[in-house]
């Protein structure tokens, strides 16, 4: 992809749509900064990038931890000199909290307060420690992850759903504070993508009924979100901000 050479882009979480977004980034040749709370998986995301011609860092990193957060951003501006673009796609994925994440009046408050800590204030740490140093160099782009869940009301899911609708409103407000100072700030909003975590976690019956409800023919692929990201991080983008794109194969149609 154009646009993308000799950028430097920190990536904020590993595996499934942060290794898609990897391949495309290192074709393009840039360079990542990718960190996850798995070694195995920030390190296999890297290669990924490596083979697609591409360099980069691997890095051990919980995004709610401002301290790690820091190393992260420090490592990048060690190695590179510079930081173009970040893209937040971690998220708290622990299947024990994930399940307790039901409903306003059942939630358990620890998985309510973890999902917030990494869902939504990491995505502040983040930038909080990007951002200067992307003014410094003269601007970037930043990136964030939402989902359908930020508009549809979800009946259970209520913790991820309201950090979802938040980093919406965190996109923004970059997108508003920081635009004249050269920052992009721009969210995806996945529909069902099968990754191979969602292949094992989400029975097939499951799959099918949700397709049953969507216009395209088929589920979203890592590739679907690897290509949209790879572009807003890109300078073929660069007059784009402050949008939300639903690449949900038409799930979710917003005027």
């Amino acid at each position: 992809m154009e646009g993308l050479k000799n950028k430097v882009v920190v990536l904020a979480g590993a595996g499934g749509l942060a290794t898609a977004t990897a391949r495309f980034l290192g074709g393009g040749g840039a360079a990542i900064v990718v960190s996850d709370v798995v070694e195995a998986s920030a390190e296999a995301t890297l290669q990924v990038a490596r083979d697609a011609g591409g360099e980069g860092i691997a890095m051990v990193v919980d995004i709610s931890d401002e301290d790690q957060v820091k190393s992260q951003t420090d490592r990048a501006m060690k190695e590179y000199g510079r930081i173009d673009g970040l893209f937040n796609v971690a998220a708290n994925i622990h299947p024990d909290e994930v399940a307790k994440d039901t409903n306003a009046v059942d939630i358990d408050l620890a998985a309510w307060q973890r999902t917030i800590d990494v869902n939504l204030t990491g995505y502040l740490l983040t930038l909080k420690h990007a951002l200067p140093h992307m003014i410094a160099s003269g601007g970037g782009s930043v990136v964030n992850t939402l989902s359908g869940a930020a508009y549809a009301g979800m009946a259970d899911k209520v913790a991820y759903s309201v950090t979802k609708a938040g980093v919406g409103a965190l996109t923004r407000h970059v997108a508003r504070k920081y635009g004249k100072d050269g920052i992009r700030a721009n969210g995806v909003a996945p529909g069902l993508v099968l990754t191979e975590q969602t292949k094992l976690n989400l029975p097939e019956d499951f799959r099918d009924m949700i397709l049953t409800g969507t216009p395209a023919p088929r589920h979203g692929k890592p590739q679907d979100i690897g290509a949209t990201v790879a572009f807003l991080l890109s300078d073929l983008s660069e007059w784009i901000t402050g949008q939300i794109l639903s690449v949900d194969g038409g799930t979710t149609m917003r005027a």
